[in-house]
């Protein structure tokens, strides 16, 4: 089996920062791309950003310059570094892992999501 995990959210003051961790564990070969998306209370979920496996990332525009993703591929670890949080920001932010089982088997696999909340 395979386990998506995101730590790392919270309470924070509006200009302030959080950094985001989503470890992946379990029977895994390889994972492809990670990423994070976010939902806000009464809307869709939205990509915030991915990265593939060779680091290349994709950002979401109006997101661009203040979040920054990164990953450790020896801890099968996806970070998102948040700076200049706005209260617009706040939202459910949940990884993302494409993964192969070393039964050879693809997944799309989620996290349960970590809550971001930002306020003054």
């Amino acid at each position: 089996q395979v386990q998506v995990v995101e730590s790392g959210g919270g309470l924070v003051q509006p200009g302030g920062s959080l950094r985001l961790s989503c470890a992946a564990s379990g029977s895994i070969a390889r994972i492809n791309a990670m990423g994070w998306y976010r939902q806000a209370p009464g809307k869709q979920r939205e990509l915030v950003a991915t990265i593939t496996a060779f680091s290349g990332t994709n950002y979401a525009e109006p997101l661009r310059g203040r979040f920054t993703i990164s990953r450790d591929n020896a801890k099968n670890t996806v970070y998102l570094q948040m700076n200049s949080l706005k209260p617009e920001d706040t939202a459910v932010y949940y990884c993302n892992a494409m993964i192969q089982e070393v039964r050879g088997a693809f997944g799309n696999y989620w996290g349960q999501g970590t809550q971001v909340t930002v306020s003054s």
